[in-house]
Parts: structure tokens; sequence; C-alpha cells
């Protein structure tokens, strides 16, 4: 958002010509009736086409709005036309936004228009459903489905005004009548405001400002905070204002820059934060990849505990099919062994099949007999016959015989007097309802339920969706066939499978002997339930009870043992159970421990390789750190050697300039006395003379320089040997020097690529 201060232009002169006034005046009858952006916010403002919404963009881009006047600080108080004291400036803040969609509405339109069409031309297309948002009646939204009532006999007052009541003294009013209703003295009156209730600004205001110059305050370091993102400022964002005041606070005690004295101080300062904001960096990550950690945790107990819940839905439905399946097999076993009870009770009362004749007088008076009590599956039913036994009365079959009999019955039959009950009261004096209404509610309730669930029936299974593979049966084996090569083969196989016939005949006759030996005593009995007289009845009936009173005996015997087995199974079944489910927890925990420690070891190998990538990086820029410093030295090194050498030249250059001055005026100064006295002597000088001179110069330059000739050529022979061997020391040394450092160099890389290759290996 840009920042704009703007000052209104005072008013200078007091007359307006006439063209201003007309420009005012026509600004100010020219009032939009819509906003400019109506567009896009209002859902009920619709354009035609995408053309008039590109022109209604255009129309709210291009507003007056928009401008804004900026002060001139150096002509502020200027009134002359070419120094003007503000300037126009576009504001390209932007009021809309960046969530509001600004494409035409008419694209969505145009596209359920396009499905509706697919829709009906293709019926395997399905038309997506529409979701429509919360219309929040009771929230937000509430004022939307409320009107102002329309009372005619009210007086109608405008909703946009306010009237002023004048303060009059206190009257009192005489009391009202109980005839009429009294009439309030305030009423609540809507109003209706230029703005919607979606315009209404919800984050808190902030104000425009301007930064006086060479000034930078801290509340501007805060300026990326905004509401919902940072503000209200919680515990993270007043730790990051504090370390942003110590490192502001920590960059004032940094040595400057120009000063080379203190450059290693603040080059360890400097690696001294750095690691200090490593560390923080590192904390923050470790903190990211717990928080990361419990999560996947959460997540992990959470899908496990839905998949509990899907497999025991499977465990209920399968025990729930299983169970009645088994009791369908149950009720199928005991109606077949209902059905094995009446036959093996009908061959027991005639067992040596002889066929009697009915005893009509037993039949008849046995009341239980077939006669008077047929049974179904017998194929008699009793009703068939039953208009037989109908009552046929003339009073009751014709109409005559009705009307006699109703001409008979007294009038409180014809005419019956019905008193309406009066409604049972459920509520008390105080309103509330009573226990016996509230239980007889509960209890309708509870039938309701339970009826529902009696009625409820179970969805089949749905039919599979894909087809089947149908499983091809394998082949049959061929039949084996013997090949008989012999008679004498022949006859051993006769003999074996005469021998498997008498072992199968022996195995049939000893299951027979052993099925009469189980049954022996019923078969006795069968033998000798007709034979027997009448005191050996007795007697068999005495030999009865005693064998039920055994048996008695015995199947109390047997229950107390089945109890005693029954609770040491119990016993040993919950300990079992209680075993079972400690391993079964164990194992869950030792999953969920080796689960953990995996990820703990993911976790530790993800943070050592990004701490080989931090080491590689920091490396990096310790040897690019280093490569700084050691150009900046040479760079400074050579601003020195080139001063010096500047310094140098330019006092040489003068001290040569001088002297040579100095030299020439001497010289020409000794030149004048030189001629001056030569040119006497020449005037004096004989031949003798000048022979004698020309002698002399030549004894003592001429020669004397030829002989100092001489002995430096021989002295440099004599020397030329010492320089070349100390050349050759001192280029044999410093090249052994060079390939060392060149040598130690590798080495460094070679090392530094080792470790981290071996970091990456490690992690």
């Amino acid at each position: 958002m840009s920042h704009v201060v703007t000052i209104k232009e005072p008013q200078a002169k007091p007359q307006v010509s006439q063209t201003q006034c007309r420009m005012r005046s026509e600004l100010r009858g020219n009032v939009s009736s819509s906003r400019a952006y109506d567009f896009l916010y209002d859902p009920l403002f619709t354009l035609s086409s995408e053309k008039d919404h590109s022109q209604a963009t255009l129309q709210a881009t291009l507003v007056w709005n928009k401008l804004r006047k900026v002060p001139r600080f150096r002509t502020m108080f200027s009134n002359l036309t070419h120094y003007p004291r503000f300037s126009l400036y576009w504001d390209k803040s932007d009021p809309i936004p960046p969530f509001v969609s600004r494409e035409w509405k008419g694209y969505e339109e145009q596209r359920r228009e396009a499905l509706r069409q697919l829709a009906t031309s293709d019926p395997s297309f399905q038309m997506p459903k529409e979701v429509y948002e919360d219309p929040e009646v009771t929230g937000k939204n509430r004022y939307k489905y409320f009107e102002r009532p329309f009372l005619p006999f009210y007086k109608q007052m405008p909703f946009t005004i306010a009237y002023s009541v004048t303060k009059t003294e206190p009257y009192t009013f005489p009391p009202a009548s109980t005839k009429y209703p009294p009439i309030p003295s305030k009423c609540t009156v809507g109003t209706q405001t230029d703005y919607r209730d979606s315009e209404v600004q919800t984050d808190p205001y902030s104000a425009e400002y301007v930064v006086c110059q060479d000034s930078i305050p801290e509340l501007l370091t805060l300026a990326t905070l905004t509401w919902g993102r940072g503000l209200p400022a919680g515990q993270a964002e007043v730790e990051m204002i504090e370390r942003a005041r110590e490192k502001r606070a920590w960059e004032t005690t940094l040595p400057p820059l120009t000063d080379t004295t203190q450059f290693e101080k603040r080059r360890r300062m400097m690696n001294a934060m750095e690691r200090k904001e490593w560390a923080f960096r590192e904390q923050e990550i470790q903190k990211l990849q717990d928080i990361r950690l419990e999560v996947l945790k959460q997540l992990l107990k959470k899908r496990e505990e839905n998949q509990n819940e899907v497999n025991m839905k499977k465990l209920n439905a399968q025990w729930s099919k299983l169970q009645e399946a088994k009791e369908a097999k149950v009720a199928k076993i005991q109606r077949s062994h209902v059905s094995a009870n009446r036959k093996l009770v009908g061959k027991g009362k005639n067992v040596e099949g002889k066929l009697e004749r009915r005893n009509i007088i037993k039949d008849y008076s046995d009341y239980a007999s077939q006669t008077y009590g047929p049974l179904a599956r017998l194929g008699r039913f009793p009703d068939n016959n039953s208009e037989n036994f109908v009552v046929k009365n003339h009073f009751l079959t014709t109409y005559e015989g009705l009307v006699e009999l109703e001409s008979c019955l007294p009038d409180f039959v014809t005419q019956p007097r019905i008193r309406p009950l009066k409604p049972k009261a459920i509520t008390t004096k105080a309103g509330f309802l009573k226990r016996a209404a509230r239980m007889e509610h509960e209890l309708a309730e509870v039938h309701k339920a339970l009826l529902d669930k009696k009625k409820k029936v179970l969805e089949p299974k749905k039919p599979l969706r894909f087809l089947l593979r149908n499983p091809i049966p394998p082949p049959r084996l061929p039949t084996p066939t013997l090949e008989m090569s012999s008679n004498e083969e022949e006859e051993i196989e006769m003999a074996v499978i005469f021998l498997q016939k008498l072992l199968r005949g022996r195995v049939v006759q000893n299951m027979m002997f052993e099925g009469k030996e189980k049954r022996l005593e019923l078969i006795h009995e069968l033998r000798t339930s007709h034979a027997l007289q009448e005191d050996e009845r007795l007697l068999k009936k005495a030999e009865k009870q005693v064998t039920l009173a055994l048996q008695r005996q015995r199947n109390l015997h047997e229950h107390k043992v089945l109890l005693v087995e029954n609770h040491l199974a119990g016993l040993e079944g919950r300990a079992l159970a209680d075993m079972f489910d400690f391993l079964s927890k164990e194992l869950i925990r030792l999953q969920e421990e080796r689960r953990i420690h995996a990820f703990a070891m993911l976790a530790e190998r993800q943070r050592r390789m990004r701490e080989a990538e931090e080491s590689g990086r920091r490396q990096v820029e310790q040897r690019r750190l280093r490569e700084e410093d050691q150009i900046f030295k040479e760079v400074i090194k050579v601003h020195h050697s080139t001063v010096a050498s500047y310094l140098e030249d330019i006092i040489l250059s003068t001290e040569e300039n001088t002297a040579e001055e100095q030299a020439r005026a001497e010289i020409e100064k000794m030149v004048e006395e030189i001629n001056d006295i030569a040119y006497e002597m020449e005037s004096r000088r004989t031949q003798l003379q000048s022979e004698e001179i020309v002698a002399e110069l030549v004894y003592r330059f001429l020669i004397p320089e030829v002989q100092k000739d001489f002995v430096k050529e021989k002295v440099r022979n004599a020397q030329r040997k010492h320089i070349l061997a100390a050349h050759e020391i001192i280029h044999r040394h410093t090249d052994a020097m060079v390939r060392e450092k060149f040598a130690t160099e590798q080495e460094d890389e070679v090392s530094d690529t080792e470790e981290v290759t071996q970091n990456e290996e490690n992690s």
C-alpha cells in the first residue's frame, strides 16, 4: 500500500472565475448512482456481456479519486504558475483485495448452461451437484430475513431522517384508561445507509504516515505484520522483535569498514553472530521436525483406530451372519429330532408290527384322540367344514327380523348419549410437565424405536460390479488299467479281491456286534416288554426306579464335575486371555517402538544430510571469506604501494628538477668564472705552457679513466659467477616452495571432498 501525504490547498485568492464555479457546480451535481466496484462485489449487479464488464472496469480505474496532490517542498509556498506548489500523481494502490475475482460473472453461467446441454444430450453424464453456502439465518445474515412491518395506522416516517425532540418540562399524564391499549412514546425506526454490511472494515485502521529524512523508526520494522498474520502479537512475534533489537544493537557495536586496524575484530564478531544464527536456525528446524513427528504420530494413531473400527464392523457382521446360520441349523435339527422321536414312539407302541383294529370306544372316550383333535400333519383341517356349525337365526339373517329385534331394544341402545371426556391434565399449575406424562412420552419413544429396529430389514449385499473369472476345473486323470500277463497273476488278483471282501464283511459284522452291544438293554426291553407277567413287571419297575436313581446320581455327579470343569476352564481362559492380551499389547508396543525408531532414524539421517550440506556451504563461505580477505589485503597493498610510488616519483622529480636548476646555475656561474680565467690565461700562455697542459690532461684524465674501466670489467667478471650461483639457489628454493603450496592446496581440496562424501555416507 502506497502511503501518500495529502495537503489541502489554501484559498489564496477569493476571486474565482466563472469557469471554475461552473466546473465545481458540475462536479457537485454529477453524483454517481452506484459505487465504482459494485460490478465485482454486488451479487445482484448484472452485466450483459464481457464488453460491458471491461468498460465498467475501465471506468472504475479511471476515477479522479486516485489523483493525489504531493507537495513540492522547495516551492511549497509559491503562487507562481511556473513554480507550482504541488504535483499530481496517480495512486497505484489497488482498493480491491487480491482474493476477489475480477473476471466476468457470465462465464460461470455459460459453464452451467453447457453442462446442462451436455446432460440432456448424453444420459451417462452426471450433472455435478451445486453446493450452496450456509445461509446462516441465525448468524451474520439474520438481518436479511426480516422486514419492517407495514402498519397503516402508524405515522409513517422517512427512514433517513431523525427528528430532534425539544426538551420541555415534565408533564404529568392522567392515568390511562383500561378500555384502549396505551400507545408507546418511543418507537424503533429502521435506517438505510449507502454501504452494505459486507463492506464494513474488519481489519484495524492503519493511518497514513510520513517518515522524516535520515530517520528509521523501529515501528516500521513491523510493517510486514498484518491482522491475522502476526497481529495481535504472540510469543513468537515478541521473540522475533527482541532478536531484531539485539541484532540492531550488535550492528551498532561493529567496527566500521574504514578502520583497517579493527578488521580482524569485525570478522570475529561476524563469525560469532553467524554461528549464533545457525544455532537458532537449527533449533527452529528441530522444533518443526518435532511438530511434524507429533502430527505424523497422531495421523498414524487415527488411521489405526479407523482400521480397527472397520475390522470390528466386519467381524461383527460375519459373526451375526454365522450366528443366524447356526440358529437356523439348530432349529432344523430340533425339528428333525422331534420328528424322529415321534417316529420312534410310534414304532415302540407296535414293536412286533401286528395290525390292530380301531377301538372306536377308546377313541371317543379319550378326548386327546384324533377324533376330537385331529392333527394337521395327518391331512385333517378342522376349519374346512366350519360353516356347518354356524348358527342360523331368522332375526339375524333377514331384514325383517333385524327390524323386529331393533324395535324390542330400549332407546338408550339405539340413541347413545356420548359425554365428551375431559382432557387429562398433563401439566402442573406452574406450566411444567408431570412426571407421569414425561414417563409416558419416553416410553412411547422407546416403543417406537424398538418397533423401528424390529421392522428394519438388513440390506442384502450388493452384487459385484465387475465380472468374476469362472475357474476352469482341472482335467480328470485317465483311469488306470491293469494288464494281466498270465493266469497265475489273475488267480492271485482274484484271491486278493476275495480276501478284501472277507475283511470288509468282517468289519461290517464287528460294527453290527458293537451296535448290538451298545443297545443290548434296549433290545432286552423290547423283547420282554410284552411277555412279562405282573410280578415280573413290578420287579422290572423296581429295577427301573433303581436304575433311574442311579442315573440321577450319575447325572448329579456329572453336573458337579462339569461345573468344576467349567470353573477351571473359565479361570484358564481368563488367564490365557490376560496373557494373550498382554502379548498382543507388547507386540503392538514393539511394532510402534520400531516404527518410531525408524522415523527417528529417518529424521536423524535427514538432519545429518542437512548438516553435511550446511557444513559444505559453511566451508564454501569460509573459503570465499578468506579469498575476499586476501583480495582485500592485496588491493590495500596495491593501493599503498601505488600511493608510495606516486609520492616517491613526485619527490624524486621535484628533487631532480631543483638539483638540475641549482646545478645549471652553479655551472653557468663556474663556466663564466672559468671562461674569464681561461681567456686571461690564453692571453698570457706560451707554446710551452700549452703543450704542458695537453700532456697533463692526457696523463690525469684519459689514462686513469681507461684504467678504471679495465678494473671495473675485471671485478664484474669476478663477481658474475657468484651472482649466477646466488640466482640458482634462490630460484631453486622458490620453485620448491611454489610446488609445496600447490600440493597442499590440492590436498586440502581432496580432504574437503572426502569429508563431505563421508558425512553423506554416514547420514
